[in-house]
């Protein structure tokens, strides 16, 4: 509150003298406070000093220390030195004064040919999530280097703007600026949150046409790249073909196929790493444990959960703990899930309850749910979705509707389903009940035709996930419009018969998606890839790789 009130003293002063230049010795800045008058004797502090306490500043958000240093920084003539402007631009920015960093660039006379000033602020903002301002920064220089390209693309894909990132890493291509291994880990890394199969190959195409040298790093991306594409196959050829001396790239191949479903592949791919004498390290466990989960191999999973801690002496975090609650709870373990939960020598995190309520939303146990839901401090719309789901599944309706009001009185919205699909390199989105496509007419007949066609095989909408005690006819329209749904319409209405289908959600995929999906694979006789927040579903023949077990 004491940055805002100074900084908003800082705004209104700059209001009234808009003229003076805010690295002026004549500014306001020079005294701010009666703290700053210093007498002629004082010794002057170095720019490292100053420096310093610049990054102090930031890390503890004392923006009066801040304004005070660069008072001094003017008074005695630092006002030129790259490394002290941009500890500025960025302190400002940590301290929520983004006024004062705006115009501490604007009125820089330099910086626009400064490169390693711009990079270095570039860096910074992205850092603290101010991609517009880092943003505007980079259109205003004059000359860029790679890292000033990497830094703007590493940036993208930081603050998830994944899109984006391709779109610079193309007008870098057209810039004479050659990418380096740093520009390819970042863009592979982008391409795989968006699991874009079509930039993945043109990405990694590019890296061998311009003789990239694979490293640990680049090798470990680009098997997680493919993985989270839906081309577990390519992964697995990538990582038979590359050196195995590192062990990050063991782990992007047992995480890519837990999230597959492939726990005894993954098991597999973990024997191997042990004949190889290559130390399995905690992530290592994480994927193993993941894999067990999305199988529902409780014994394995209890096994390696062990042979971790006795046999490689690796304490167990968190994540293991959470991969536990996870796997017992999927089982319909709920009590064993929750005795863990209890146990752990640490304190329990908001994934782990919000593991354990999903758990208690499957299986129906609502005692120990309002448990999970009172040891999450910060609610989201998908923890109250889980527990009146719950009491709407079991027709307690009274109780669904004390979570809707729950919901109204602290301001929380319902996430919406979000999907996309990727036709000719171009991503198209949709969002439940989504009528913004310009070709919406068509995909909703599409659609309509798609679901008459799943009925007559003997699908029967699964009403009871329905928020609402509302008709049943209401609950099946909600479902009918959910974003995989319309995003695999489209899909069929551009494609010809099959052709496979591939479709990229933001959260899990409910129950009545699946069971639809399953019988159109059989009916279209196509394969329909589905990657969900938590992993991947393949539907092909009615069946679906995860085995009805997600």
């Amino acid at each position: 509150m004491e940055a805002k009130r100074l900084c908003s003293q800082a705004g209104r002063w700059r209001q009234m003298h808009p003229a003076a230049p805010i690295l002026s010795a004549n500014s306001y800045l020079v005294h701010p406070t009666n703290s700053l008058n210093s007498s002629p004797s004082s010794t002057i502090p170095d720019h490292q000093k100053l420096n310093c306490i610049l990054e102090a500043c930031k890390f503890s958000s004392d923006f009066r220390t801040a304004f005070q240093s660069h008072a001094k920084i003017i008074k005695f003539g630092y006002g030129t030195y790259p490394s002290l402007i941009t500890s500025l631009v960025s302190t400002y920015a940590h301290c929520d004064c983004l006024d004062l960093a705006h115009q501490l660039l604007d009125e820089m006379p330099y910086w626009g040919f400064d490169l390693i000033t711009a990079n270095l602020i570039i860096a910074s903002l992205m850092k603290v999530g101010e991609f517009d301002f880092a943003k505007r920064v980079f259109r205003k220089m004059l000359r860029r280097d790679v890292v000033t390209w990497n830094s703007m693309i590493g940036g993208c894909v930081r603050n998830e703007r994944f899109e984006e990132a391709l779109r610079f890493f193309r007008e870098m291509l057209n810039s004479n600026v050659e990418p380096d291994g740093f520009t390819f880990a970042s863009v592979i890394n982008g391409c795989a949150r968006l699991g874009s199969s079509h930039h993945a190959e043109l990405v990694h195409g590019l890296m061998i046409e311009k003789k990239i040298q694979l490293n640990f790093i680049l090798s470990s991306a680009l098997i997680d790249l493919y993985s989270k594409c839906g081309r577990i196959n390519t992964a697995k050829k990538v990582f038979n073909s590359i050196q195995h001396d590192d062990v990050s790239v063991w782990n992007s191949m047992i995480n890519g196929l837990a999230i597959h479903g492939l726990a005894l592949d993954a098991i597999g791919v973990f024997s191997q790493m042990e004949m190889e004498s290559v130390s399995p390290d905690s992530i290592t466990f994480i994927g193993i444990l993941t894999a067990c989960s999305h199988c529902g191999l409780v014994e394995q999973g209890r096994r390696y959960f062990d042979l971790m801690r006795r046999h490689y002496s690796i304490q167990p975090q968190l994540e293991h703990y959470g991969a536990m609650v996870d796997l017992l709870g999927r089982a319909g373990l709920v009590e064993e899930a929750y005795a863990m939960i209890k146990a752990m020598p640490m304190e329990p995190d908001i994934v782990i309850w919000r593991a354990l309520l999903s758990a208690c939303r499957n299986f129906k146990n609502p005692e120990l749910g309002e448990v999970a839901i009172a040891k999450i401090s910060h609610l989201n719309s998908g923890d109250y979705i889980l527990l009146s789901n719950m009491y709407c599944s079991l027709e307690k309706w009274d109780s669904a509707e004390r979570v809707r009001e729950m919901m109204k009185r602290d301001g929380v919205r319902k996430n919406r389903g979000r999907s996309w699909v990727e036709l000719g390199g171009v991503i198209h989105q949709f969002k439940a009940g989504d009528r913004s496509h310009p070709e919406t007419g068509a995909i909703y007949k599409v659609l309509e035709g798609l679901i008459r066609r799943t009925k007559l095989e003997g699908f029967m909408p699964a009403t009871d996930l329905v928020l609402m005690d509302v008709s049943d006819e209401e609950r099946e329209e909600n479902l009918n419009s959910h974003s995989e749904k319309l995003a695999l319409a489209y899909v069929i209405l551009k494609t010809s018969p099959g052709t496979e289908i591939r479709v990229s959600k933001n959260l899990r995929t409910c129950h009545d998606c699946h069971c639809w999906m399953k019988i159109l694979s059989r009916l279209l006789s196509r394969v329909i890839i589905v990657r969900d927040r938590i992993r991947f579903h393949q539907f092909e023949g009615g069946l679906c790789s995860c085995r009805d077990y997600w």
